[in-house]
């Protein structure tokens, strides 16, 4: 189900701060409350390959995203413990030492249900047991959402495991969305920050394409 255009699901979380202090977060009223963009990245497993490159990507660019309004949340269905060791792992050694935003612990995946994103390639029905046994790691994709002042998702995506996230691309996106809000203007391919926008018309696009 896709969610751009729609208001992202109000449903509270457990998560955990940097500092190991257990917290509840609504990602929708995060955005809401505080009258800020909010993207919101999930990743399979802590302790893996690929995630801890991401954790530190976006760790890097957290002042980048902090001068743009933008609060970084990462998550994942590990528990708040097995987050809390993972922050207490330096980075040489695998670990997420230095990460500074929170992590959503969606153990009960409750979240990451509502939003399809969990790694499931079915469900069957088990007669001895009387009970449905999943096939697959139910554990989520690379799925990253970009959600308004107003809790509404304006970009989505989901990679694959083995697929790592280009952090730039989303300081991209949410520069092209501001610039949409405070100029009522729209964003052509491959528009960054400083360059030319358009007006939703015909002849703005013509003009567009033959100037470039």
């Amino acid at each position: 189900m896709a969610l751009v255009g729609k208001k992202f699901p109000s449903i509270e979380v457990d998560a955990i701060s940097d500092m190991g202090d257990n917290l509840r977060i609504n990602v929708f009223e995060e955005a809401v409350n505080n009258k800020k963009k909010v993207l919101l990245f999930w990743y399979p497993k802590d302790f893996t390959f690929v995630c801890p490159t991401e954790l530190h990507a976006f760790q890097a660019a957290l002042g980048e995203f902090e001068k743009r309004n933008t609060t970084v949340i990462g998550a994942s269905c590990d528990t708040n413990e097995v987050h809390f060791a993972w922050l207490n792992t330096a980075k040489d050694n695998g670990g997420i030492e230095g990460v500074t935003y929170p992590l959503l612990a969606d153990t009960t995946r409750n979240l990451s249900s509502v939003l399809g994103i969990l790694d499931i390639d079915a469900e069957v029905y088990n007669e001895d047991y009387d009970s449905v046994e999943i096939e697959g790691s139910n554990v989520t994709f690379r799925a990253t959402y970009l959600i308004d002042e107003e809790g509404k998702v304006f970009h989505e995506s989901v990679n694959d495991m083995p697929l790592g996230r280009n952090v730039n691309e989303y300081l991209r996106l949410i520069d092209a969305y501001t610039h949409v809000q405070e100029k009522g203007e729209v964003c052509p391919a491959n528009w960054e920050e400083g360059k030319d926008a358009m007006n939703a018309d015909r002849n703005s696009t013509a003009e567009y394409l033959a100037s470039h």
